[in-house]
């Protein structure tokens, strides 16, 4: 039998694709952090000096990424994935470029909006591609490369924005532009268009308005807490919120006929457990890359360009550590690898801790800081792998996007809890004492979730054999799974 159009397109051009996805992967989750080192810059060009303002710069990114991760996942599962992906690189290309141009931190704001639709149009579509148009034995090393990049976008945030800002802070949005079109030519020729369903309903529209307000809610909390106090009026109300906005995106979950989440993801342990590890690793991650920023720059007075450079020696590590000992960790179990990640990263954030001081000594820092980038570079591609490996192939961008969903608010809950911890916005030599106080909590929380990976023991030998090929049938067919 011929194979069909979007089977045969899986074949044809793995490497390209491989290299379009993960290059749209790197460029959003980037997005993420490189504006931080470039705040200042920006306001003082827009004549702009409230920080409280100039944060939104950040913080509406976060919050509208994390909240349209899942309903974008769901409605590229029904309605195409390619099609999703291509939206989403072409919303993202446009913002990049109005931000470049505008000259109001307010238009901005909205703009950076703007990106963070695409950007959450793109990450679960992206591995739903990897998924459905690589050839089979290529997946489990491309599933590592995209989550790779990923981490690379978020530990290089910084480096490329030090580098671009001395330039002009509007380099940073800029250099989006010309990859955004590349990587949509690209993905016109190069991805397949996947159809799963022949669902023609509309996913449940009153669910995923509550999925979106309760994770907005929620990520507004963690982010505007420090700023507005824990026990404001506005922070209490936003958590209310988010409590009764999700409560009612489960139970519409539950009910509806075409639910935004499905639910019964949640029945694989693998995916429920890697889900959580992810969270949690990311929560110490968070705390800890921007941590190292702000104390270098505010502590140390180093230069944006000086920091950015001084950062990149961890996500050389991801990418070193990922692919260099790839032939050793598919070796081991999912949750073994991934502890054994969670660890370096609390080991990691113990050294740093133990050998920062009010003098600048890069070299004391050095080794800890490379022992995170190593750690983060095991587990964060072996959660992303262990959390999609049991999905059905319709449920692939819905089930990415639940990861993503919670390593994004994990990164964000970490920027919360470092600036709880420390106290402040801005550092400075007398705070070292607090902020050494937030490495051990980096650490602590680090080994909480290698400790969250141990399940993922208990599933190692059934997804092994899952994974394998199934033994064709006399009339050529594959059987089912019991």
């Amino acid at each position: 039998m011929t194979e069909p159009p979007d089977r045969r397109s899986r074949h044809r051009h793995p490497a390209v694709l491989l290299a379009v996805l993960s290059t749209a992967t790197f460029m959003t989750t980037l997005d993420v952090f490189i504006v931080n080192v470039g705040l200042r810059p920006i306001g003082a060009a827009l004549h702009h000096s409230s920080l409280a303002d100039l944060s939104w710069i950040l913080n509406a990114y976060a919050i509208v990424f994390a909240a349209l991760l899942v309903p974008a996942g769901r409605l590229a599962d029904r309605y195409g994935v390619k099609g999703t992906f291509l939206f989403g690189l072409a919303v993202f290309g446009a913002g990049s470029l109005g931000a470049a141009l505008c000259g109001n931190v307010w238009l901005l704001v909205l703009l950076r909006c703007v990106q963070a639709v695409g950007a959450a149009a793109i990450m679960p579509t992206s591995l739903a591609l990897i998924l459905n148009g690589m050839p089979r034995e290529r997946i489990a090393r491309s599933i590592q490369v995209w989550a790779i990049s990923g981490s690379l976008g978020a530990s290089a945030g910084p480096t490329l924005g030090g580098l671009l800002v001395e330039a002009s802070w509007r380099w940073i949005f800029i250099v989006n532009v010309p990859i955004a079109l590349a990587a949509l030519g690209m993905a016109m020729r190069t991805a397949p268009d996947p159809r799963h369903s022949t669902e023609t309903r509309i996913p449940d529209l009153l669910g995923g308005a509550f999925l979106m307000t309760g994770i907005g809610a929620l990520t507004l909390a963690l982010v505007q807490g420090p700023a507005w106090g824990w026990g404001s009026g506005s922070i209490v109300g936003a958590f209310m919120v988010a409590a009764l906005a999700l409560a009612a995106a489960v139970l519409r979950s539950a009910l509806a006929s075409s639910p935004v989440i499905d639910l019964t993801l949640f029945r694989d342990r693998t995916f429920t457990w890697a889900n959580i590890g992810a969270f949690m690793l990311s929560l110490a991650f968070g705390l800890q890359l921007l941590g190292l920023v702000f104390w270098m720059q505010e502590g140390w007075g180093w230069s944006a360009i000086r920091t950015g450079l001084a950062i990149s020696p961890g996500p050389v590590m991801v990418s070193v550590t990922s692919l260099g000992l790839r032939r050793y960790t598919s070796k081991l179990p999912a949750g073994l690898v991934a502890a054994i990640g969670g660890i370096a990263l609390g080991t990691g954030a113990v050294l740093i801790g133990t050998s920062l001081g009010a003098r600048p000594d890069y070299a004391e820092v050095l080794p800890g800081w490379i022992l995170c980038g190593a750690g983060v570079g095991l587990w964060t591609p072996t959660l992303v792998g262990a959390a999609t490996s049991g999905l059905a192939r319709h449920q692939t961008s819905t089930g990415s996007a639940v990861v993503q969903m919670n390593r994004q608010i994990g990164l964000t809950l970490g920027v919360a809890v470092l600036v709880v911890v420390i106290g402040s916005s801005r550092i400075d030599r007398a705070a070292l004492d607090r902020f050494t106080q937030a490495w051990w909590w980096s650490a602590a929380l680090s080994l909480a979730g290698a400790f969250t990976c141990l399940p993922l023991l208990r599933r190692s030998d059934a997804a092994r054999s899952e994974s394998a090929p199934a033994p064709a049938t006399a009339a050529g067919q594959v059987p089912a799974k019991p």
